[in-house]
């Protein structure tokens, strides 16, 4: 007998700025994902934490006993507030909690708040192994006590973006992969999406930036900033890789229409200078921010456009302070703060 669908339950993946209980965390512990840079990427990490505890409980895996009590030294010395966190010994490959853990969607009433278990299967396996990772969103489910849907397909957070009313967006670059699930075509990978997500509209832009492993996440590229605003970045410099694929995106982005007719607004988002490590271009950009209750990380790279990436971000997030964090080492392991982290909803308050 088929279950019911996530949707034909009633629920739905809410936007990343509605409210959280918390933000869960795989704290990095692989320095091959950091080489030669790894001493630089647990300091990064505490200041996020450091900002995101102000308004939210912060959630973290860790490998065992003896990884718990080094991180909460870390934090210790970072001045965090450790009644804010709350440690899982859950033990990961990676510290990519966007793309392996589970994918929370929430509604009114009974069980207001269930996991999705997409397939993990390291981008394409690209970075064996992972089958640490791939048991994260069963741990996470059963930590929390909710309803777990598994998902059918291979699927990372990072690779799609909501609106939280009824719109996500991804990449062909990536969605449409055959790493990931050959044996599904785009009408079967939309279908797929609206029963997980509670969505109704799926918006495709084409290709990733450069240096990005994962086949062109779309949270390198574009992301929802409100219902109808999109920011997306973009480079003018003609001769840089990133120019051509980027134009393309925004070009689609402008004939792009919700499913009530309404075109996006678009916001324009610099990209920095090329950042490089031992030779190899890093997937630097500022749109892999992450949005918390009252702050908004976002990855800055010692460049002149940092500032005016922090004003877009400021006048988008009005009541939320912007938190520019260096990045330059963290992003040696490919991502940034929106990769390495995933929200768990605040649940629908139900009525008296």
């Amino acid at each position: 007998m088929q279950h019911p669908t996530p949707a034909e339950l009633g629920y739905h993946m809410p936007a990343e700025w509605s409210p959280h209980q918390a933000t869960w965390l795989s704290w990095p512990h692989k320095h091959a994902s950091w080489p030669g840079a790894f001493e630089h990427v647990e300091p990064v990490m505490v200041a996020a934490v450091a900002a995101l505890a102000a308004s939210e409980s912060v959630w973290i895996n860790v490998l065992d006993a003896t990884h718990e009590a080094h991180v909460r030294r870390l934090l210790e010395s970072g001045a965090v507030d450790l009644a804010q966190v709350v440690f899982h010994r859950f033990p990961t490959n990676d510290a990519w909690c966007r793309d392996h853990g589970a994918i929370f969607v929430t509604r009114a009433g009974e069980a207001p708040l269930a996991a999705l278990d997409c397939g993990f299967n390291a981008w394409g396996g690209k970075y064996p192994p992972w089958d640490l990772d791939n048991e994260i969103p069963r741990q996470m489910a059963e930590a929390l006590g909710i309803p777990r849907f598994e998902a059918g397909l291979i699927l990372e957070g990072g690779s799609i973006d909501v609106n939280g009313e009824g719109t996500v967006l991804t990449t062909e670059d990536c969605l449409l992969n055959p790493n990931r699930n050959p044996a599904m075509d785009r009408p079967a990978i939309e279908q797929a999406l609206r029963e997980l997500l509670g969505i109704g509209q799926v918006l495709w832009l084409g290709e990733g930036i450069v240096g990005d492993d994962t086949d062109g996440h779309v949270d390198d590229i574009t992301r929802f900033v409100g219902p109808a605003t999109v920011l997306t970045a973009v480079e003018h410099d003609r001769s840089d890789p990133n120019h051509r694929p980027l134009q393309a995106n925004l070009k689609r982005l402008q004939t792009m229409r919700l499913h009530d007719g309404r075109a996006l607004e678009i916001i324009e988002l610099p990209m920095p200078r090329p950042v490089f490590h031992e030779g190899e271009r890093l997937p630097a950009s500022y749109a892999n921010f992450y949005i918390g209750n009252s702050v908004v990380l976002m990855p800055a790279f010692a460049d002149p456009a940092d500032d005016r990436a922090a004003g877009i971000l400021a006048d988008c997030f009005p009541g939320r302070r912007i938190v520019p964090l260096d990045c330059r080492k963290l992003v040696v392991g490919l991502g940034a703060f929106h990769c390495l982290t995933q929200q768990v909803p605040a649940v629908p308050a139900t009525r008296a």
